[in-house]
């Protein structure tokens, strides 16, 4: 028996695919999470065998990271209408084992899941296919630290602060960057950063917040559908479906 926990902050689509879960005979169905720390506590607790997860505004790369240690024994799901290709790459290097279109039918649905839960991983190729458009810049643990408070709209200062250099410091890791990454202004930078770490529409927390630099979540890389291409939409899945399932 898979026990799934979905989260989702649409209750009325959440009734819906649960409706069509509980049918499956191998699926015991959790009672559904709303809130991001409700699924965090729950995952913590090693309850569920596999999560669905609604790609909300709070779904962050800052919050997968924090999952990440959950997911060696939890497997999740992101639940989608789109993503970017950024995000999703990132998801799958922290070790989501699927992305999963809300439009597809429920047979295909409940299909994912069974792949998933089988050992699988769920990525359609119009998805993988945008992987190998992509270009990625490597970073290490600093920069990465750097380029995602650079992404909450940080100052240089307020930057040194939070992660203990100097001021000098932090110019001249952003100096390497901009040749790094190929980017003119710390604009451009900063741009990538947060189309690497969120969805589009939150940073990974509020400006100004003061952390331990040893624990902040830096990213590993920053992924760049085109080299200076700035205006990358989301990736829209295309039909028919063609999925694409690879064993591990």
């Amino acid at each position: 028996m898979t026990r799934i926990l979905l989260y989702s902050d649409e209750p009325i689509l959440a009734k819906g695919l649960e409706s069509v879960l509980c049918q499956v005979d191998t699926f015991e169905l959790l009672p559904s999470c709303n809130t991001v720390a409700g699924l965090v506590e729950q995952m913590s607790q090693g309850v569920p065998d596999l999560v669905l997860m609604d790609l909300t505004p709070e779904i962050t790369f800052a919050v997968l990271s924090e999952m990440q240690h959950a997911m060696q024994s939890i497997k999740i799901v992101l639940w989608v209408n789109s993503i970017s290709t950024e995000l999703a790459f990132q998801a799958m290097g922290l070790g989501v084992r699927g992305i999963l279109r809300k439009t597809l039918a429920t047979d295909l649905q409940v299909k994912c899941l069974q792949k998933v839960q089988g050992g699988e991983l769920w990525f359609e190729k119009a998805l993988t296919d945008s992987f190998l458009c992509a270009r990625r810049v490597a970073l290490t643990q600093r920069e990465g630290q750097l380029v995602s408070l650079l992404s909450q709209g940080l100052k240089n200062k307020e930057i040194a602060t939070t992660l203990m250099i100097s001021e000098g410091t932090v110019k001249v890791y952003l100096s390497r960057l901009f040749q790094k990454v190929g980017v003119k202004d710390r604009f451009e930078l900063a741009l990538f950063g947060l189309k690497n770490l969120t969805t589009g529409q939150l940073p990974i927390s509020d400006k100004g917040h003061r952390g331990a630099s040893a624990g902040m979540p830096g990213l590993r890389s920053l992924v760049l559908e085109k080299p200076m291409d700035r205006d990358a939409a989301p990736v829209r899945f295309p039909t028919p479906l063609r999925p694409l399932a690879s064993r591990f």
